[in-house]
């Protein structure tokens, strides 16, 4: 009996890194070429001097638009708009936007976000999210989120590189975990945004989710703008805690000493 016991449990092991390995040889470098996985990105820096646990997932996807389409999706996107991914898994079930809402305003450096905080700003071209501290399943992570935008042969080429690192215990564990989640919700990201630059273009109403004032109307998760304003459900994930490390970071001025 103990011996069949453990064989059950060989194989639900063996099953486990089976899935595993399928997910991440999947989904860590969906869409991208090899050339685009080689390449160094800005926020590459980022994770400079840090621990050895670590992991860096390219993907890629081409937009039959052009980049000033395709650029105000990606400003917009985890500002109020929503991650245009799994809306009932990372934007509590509101329906992300499909259409460039009015009142978002441009991205400045120290936006916060449940993602971390917008520490690179190339307008038209490239934002680089900084995640500089979170700690879950029982290790402290450290995450960049680099979203490359640039011309293409019939449109735009979109890179986003996920890339981070993780101390602890558990940190390898902890990485592995956020691998196979992240694999499915990148890819469904990247879609999304393929969809509504293609599908939508610059439109500035959706008739079937029209505007009503809200600022929560399309984004769950909280986001505060360099300028204090807000957007989402205030309290909802760590919007605030990533702002103060932007003002720890000088990368904003506090308005509220």
């Amino acid at each position: 009996m103990t011996l069949y016991i453990i064989l059950i449990a060989a194989a639900i092991m063996l099953g486990i890194v089976f899935i595993f390995k399928a997910l991440t040889s999947w989904g860590d470098n969906w869409g991208a070429t090899a050339a685009e996985c080689a390449a160094a990105m800005t926020g590459d820096a980022y994770l400079a001097g840090g621990p050895k646990a670590r992991v860096v997932m390219t993907r890629a996807v081409s937009i039959s638009r052009p980049p000033e389409v395709v650029w105000p999706w990606l400003a917009q996107l985890g500002r109020g708009a929503g991650y245009y991914s799994i809306d009932g898994l990372d934007n509590g079930g509101k329906t992300s936007a499909r259409h460039l809402v009015s009142w978002i305003p441009e991205p400045q450096l120290g936006d916060a976000a449940a993602i971390g905080y917008l520490r690179y700003l190339e307008p038209g071209r490239e934002l680089v999210w900084w995640l500089g501290g979170l700690q879950a399943w029982g290790a402290r992570f450290r995450m960049v989120n680099d979203l490359l935008l640039t011309p293409a042969a019939g449109g735009s080429r979109l890179v986003i590189r996920i890339s981070g690192d993780a101390a602890g215990p558990l940190a390898p564990l902890a990485l592995g975990f956020f691998q196979v989640v992240d694999a499915v919700m990148a890819r469904r990201q990247l879609l999304g945004i393929k969809e509504r630059a293609e599908g939508y273009g610059a439109r500035a109403a959706d008739p079937d989710h029209p505007e009503n004032g809200a600022d929560d109307q399309y984004q769950f998760y909280e986001a505060i703008y360099a300028s204090g304003r807000t957007a989402g459900v205030r309290g909802r994930e760590q919007a605030a805690y990533w702002r103060q490390m932007a003002i720890e970071d000088k990368i904003i001025i506090d308005s509220h000493p």
